[in-house]
């Protein structure tokens, strides 16, 4: 991926995005004041173009993971689609900006870090009784 920084192409997703870049991380506005969001840029799956999107995030340990809910939609978000294609991301966590792989958990393990996240944003417990199919959660681990 470049080292420059995708600029977001307008929206909500875009102010949220300027905010996080120009607070060093913090949100400072909107609906996700204080919440920990982390931006993860992924390269598109058609597009091959850059995409930037803001997440909830959790720890488990030294990982990050996230869940790829789009709210309970039927669907999956175009970000995990991309990273099931093109693996390789940039994640922007505070003020720290790095390479990462992702990974989709599976089985337990995937159980075990969505409840994880879900005991911390309760509002993922809801997400998943929305929808039929199984929620992705993606791990990022930091590239070497």
């Amino acid at each position: 991926m470049s080292t420059e920084r995708p600029r977001p192409a307008g929206g909500f997703n875009a102010g949220v995005i300027d905010d996080f870049r120009t607070h060093h991380g913090q949100i400072t506005k909107g609906p996700f004041t204080g919440r920990s969001l982390l931006l993860l840029t992924t390269r598109g799956a058609k597009t091959g173009r850059e995409r930037t999107n803001p997440l909830a995030y959790t720890r488990d340990g030294d990982r990050i993971f996230v869940i790829a809910s789009k709210r309970g939609a039927p669907t999956h978000p175009d970000w995990y689609r991309n990273v099931r294609v093109n693996p390789r991301v940039t994640v922007e966590v505070g003020p720290d900006r790095f390479e990462a792989n992702a990974t989709v958990a599976s089985g337990a393990e995937r159980r075990r870090l969505y409840d994880l996240q879900a005991s911390r944003m309760p509002a993922f417990k809801e997400y998943e009784k929305r929808t039929s199919r199984e929620i992705p959660v993606v791990v990022l681990e930091r590239a070497p």
